[in-house]
């Protein structure tokens, strides 16, 4: 899947512009990786809803946290849960961050499609994010020098990589950072040997996913957490939801509703 770009505002049909002065207006900011889900659940519920405007944008998880807690955003997209340290400055400022889980993803390892490798395992994905191995011979690849691609800091998607694959180590500086998981995934398809990391739904023809420990990155690893780097997917509202965010929230956890385009969106779905 392509990125559709870091901002979407997803418009009015030409029959409601009338309206449009009148609309009750959300806002949503954060995660490039939930970004997908969310345009496609914003599409659909303002087509059910065109009295309600809602914006999208996608700066990485952190920085929509940040907007939930300085009162910027009204929903905070996020692939990773809050650090401590921003608890404390929500509860610091009267904001209590309310989570809803809304889909489930595996952080999947991916090379070149002409890349020969098919598996590795979780200590050589940190070595090599380490800089200790730095030819993708040590791994059963070509005698060729690796290219690492990762999410810069502000990214979920690198928080929740730094956790479960880096155990608190830090991705060494020779890393090429990349803004976005539209980005990594145009980077590694152009690299014969890159290797970078996407969440499920970015992951199409122009990579190639690898496996870990043997166990391939699915929906059924994503739910029962066998695979080594899975994790949820949220939205975060400041305080209980009320109103049209309350009603936005039900839509997408609804199964028959917002969850089927989880599923669109190449994401796991939380039923």
């Amino acid at each position: 899947m392509k990125s559709k770009g870091l901002f979407l505002t997803v418009a009015f049909l030409t029959c409601f512009i009338t309206g449009a002065a009148n609309a009750e207006s959300i806002r949503m900011d954060g995660s490039t990786t939930v970004l997908p889900i969310a345009q496609k659940l914003v599409e659909a519920y303002m087509k059910e809803h065109p009295e309600v405007n809602i914006s999208v944008s996608g700066g990485g998880s952190g920085n929509g946290i940040k907007a939930l807690i300085d009162g910027t955003t009204n929903i905070a997209n996020s692939s990773r849960f809050l650090k401590d340290e921003e608890v404390k400055l929500a509860l610091e400022k009267g904001v209590y961050p309310v989570p809803f889980a809304v889909a489930y993803d595996c952080i999947v390892p991916v090379v070149h499609p002409e890349n020969p490798l098919t598996d590795i395992s979780m200590a050589q994905l940190k070595a090599i994010y380490m800089g200790e191995i730095k030819n993708w011979k040590a791994v059963g690849g070509p005698d060729k020098e690796i290219v690492v691609i990762s999410r810069d800091t502000s990214s979920g998607t690198y928080e929740v990589w730094e956790e479960k694959v880096m155990k608190k180590e830090r991705v060494y500086a020779g890393a090429l950072l990349q803004a976005s998981s539209g980005a990594v995934a145009q980077t590694v398809s152009k690299n014969k040997l890159a290797i970078g990391y996407l969440g499920i739904g970015y992951i199409d023809k122009s990579v190639k996913a690898l496996t870990v420990n043997g166990v391939p990155g699915n929906e059924e690893t994503a739910l029962s957490g066998k695979f080594p780097v899975s994790r949820a997917l949220f939205m975060f509202t400041k305080g209980w939801p009320s109103a049209d965010v309350l009603n936005f929230i039900n839509y997408v956890l609804n199964p028959q509703k917002g969850q089927k385009f989880v599923r669109e969106a190449g994401f796991v779905p939380l039923y």
